[in-house]
């Protein structure tokens, strides 16, 4: 079994871009971050270093697992066995990669956070920090009932709200990496996949949907001020997103939920949402 790291984002494609356009789900963050990276350059994500990496279980082997980490984000797994995923772990230690957590889908992830070496040392231990389901689109179904309002796609007036939702939705998962919300913002509408939901000719929820890419999209963040919640506006605005990647063509529309909050999950499986597996991100945290 081995890893072959790289600093070089064309590498990993070179090597894996057909084992990550085959498994477009498990891969799903990945193909995202290597479509942001290819547009914005390699630093998209911060000023650290990224690293890639993809796994062979015999060095002549086909392609079985892959990952990547934009410092300062923790490291994300896609597809692997779980042995993989542990050996993962001390590559990139003996690397003296700095890891300050790991997110991937459950069984990978946990094998990871246990072999990590510092945290079999007893140096750090590892903190769930999110728990995740990733679900799939069935087959699109409207909200019932329907909100009031209607959505529409988002659009340059709407760049200084969106940027204090951004902004919002962040701080309320708890994310703590500095974020340049502008540029973002920018980002998102340039691909045109944001849309935001209207009620009373004001804009009151919004929702994006990834580029296709593989024949996937991917749809988030998805955000609602908490003042204007329980109307159903998230509903809406996430049903014209997902109509809005169909209708760019993708096969696959994708999405992950907390598993602490019951409500989102209800409301995206009523929409036609299906879950596909359960992920979670560990902090490693000092010991």
């Amino acid at each position: 079994m081995t890893w072959t790291l790289t600093n070089d984002p064309a590498a990993l494609r070179a090597e894996a871009g057909a084992f990550l356009a085959a498994h477009p789900a498990d891969n799903t963050v990945l193909l995202t971050l290597l479509d942001r990276i290819a547009k914005r350059g390699r630093h998209a994500f911060g000023d650290g270093e990224p690293v890639f990496g993809h796994w062979r279980a015999a060095p002549d082997g086909p392609v079985a697992g892959v990952f990547a980490q934009t410092p300062p984000y923790p490291v994300r797994l896609g597809r692997m066995p779980a042995e993989a995923a542990a050996e993962l772990a001390g590559a990139l230690h003996d690397r003296g990669a700095r890891v300050p957590g790991v997110a991937g889908e459950r069984a990978a992830a946990a094998a990871f956070a246990e072999a990590w070496p510092p945290a079999a040392a007893g140096a750090v231990r590892a903190e769930t920090a999110v728990d995740e389901r990733l679900y799939r689109l069935a087959g699109l179904e409207g909200p019932s009932p329907v909100p009031a309002g209607t959505a529409r796609p988002a659009g340059p007036a709407d760049r200084e709200q969106l940027v204090e939702w951004s902004a919002a939705f962040l701080a309320e998962i708890g994310e703590s990496n500095p974020v340049d919300h502008g540029a973002y913002v920018d980002g998102r509408l340039a691909e045109g996949g944001l849309h935001v939901w209207e009620d009373g000719g004001r804009p009151v929820s919004f929702a994006g949907a990834s580029p296709v890419i593989a024949g996937m999209s991917r749809i988030g963040p998805v955000f609602t001020p908490v003042a204007l919640r329980g109307r159903g506006y998230a509903s809406g605005v996430v049903a014209a997103a997902s109509a809005h990647a169909l209708a760019a063509g993708a096969a696959e529309v994708l999405l992950y939920t907390d598993l602490a909050n019951p409500v989102s999950n209800s409301i995206y499986q009523k929409l036609g949402y299906r879950p596909v597996a359960d992920h979670v991100t560990f902090d490693f945290a000092a010991g």
